[in-house]
């Protein structure tokens, strides 16, 4: 058995097609097939069903998939803790985001850690929660921004910013008229949230419950910036991170309320698989990200 076959029957399981594995791998597609029938036969063990449409992993495929990717992330790992160790002044990163939070916070943090790492390239992967939770539990990002709480045991996370959640109402609505708001006071109220699925969804539908009742969504979107138009528009009341109506940048926006008795938070969080080398391009880019959350907090506070 030899570490490239490893690697090729990985790159089929996760393409689901023999000739986009070929593709990905540089390979010719029959040279890709002679290889995983010669390990198939050294094996003694049938890896993928075929058919002329699709293929699948067999139950023997899935063990040795699973076991052959750590097989590989480790020796990535390895990799990576060598190049730290002669002190490489240039590399790769590959961080995973929610596209939301990230549009809010990694432009602010990625030119900052350009001009102090010029010689490190980040790749970005953006994902829904749980997508992103399982690219990241399998190894293939070093570090994601997510939100409390992680559903996958696998991860480990360090906390990076405790934010406040204000509600967004129309310009015209009673609340927009008021300091501040209690979140079983909208119990009839309309709400526009996020589409189920995503972390801050969970986060908001919780918060309802807590204060006795299930919300009545009249819309739902993937863009917060969408979220806040149709607020503005007097669709509907909404949850709305703080960190959001600062930056926001749609021309329609709506009014701000604080939430009170008690205040909603969320926990922003960097996350890595459980056990993992961290290598130390990863480690000063987390902290890059404290160092520019700390000074945006401090600058909200002066205004």
């Amino acid at each position: 058995m030899e570490l490239r076959q490893l690697l090729y029957a990985v790159t089929i399981a996760e393409e689901k097609s023999f000739s986009r594995a070929a593709d990905k791998l540089h390979l010719a597609q029959p040279s890709l097939s002679q290889q995983i029938a010669k390990l198939e036969k050294e094996i003694n063990i049938i890896l993928f069903e075929r058919s002329t449409s699709s293929i699948r992993l067999t139950d023997a495929g899935e063990r040795f998939y699973e076991s052959a990717s750590k097989i590989l992330d480790s020796i990535e790992q390895l990799k990576k803790e060598m190049q730290d160790m002669a002190e490489l002044e240039k590399g790769g990163l590959t961080v995973g985001s929610l596209p939301i939070t990230g549009a809010h916070i990694l432009p602010l943090v990625l030119p900052v850690f350009k001009k102090k790492y010029p010689g490190i390239q980040v790749r970005l992967i953006e994902e829904a929660t749980r997508a992103l939770e399982q690219l990241t539990a399998r190894g293939k990002t070093e570090m994601s921004l997510l939100s409390l709480p992680l559903a996958d045991p696998n991860l480990e996370w360090e906390p990076i910013l405790e934010e406040e959640i204000c509600l967004a109402v129309p310009p015209d609505h009673p609340l927009s008229q008021r300091e501040d708001a209690e979140i079983r006071e909208l119990k009839d109220e309309a709400f526009i949230m996020l589409k189920k699925g995503q972390g801050f969804r969970t986060l908001a539908s919780g918060w309802c419950e807590d204060a006795g009742f299930v919300p009545r969504v009249v819309f739902e979107s993937s863009n917060i910036e969408t979220v806040q138009s149709l607020v503005a528009a007097g669709m509907g009341i909404a949850f709305v991170p703080k960190m959001v109506t600062r930056l926001s940048t749609e021309p329609l926006l709506p009014r701000y309320v604080a939430l009170r008795n008690p205040t909603p938070c969320r926990t922003l969080v960097m996350a890595y698989r459980r056990g993992r080398y961290r290598s130390r391009a990863s480690r000063v880019f987390l902290d890059t990200v404290q160092e520019v959350l700390v000074a945006m907090e401090q600058a909200s506070h002066r205004f």
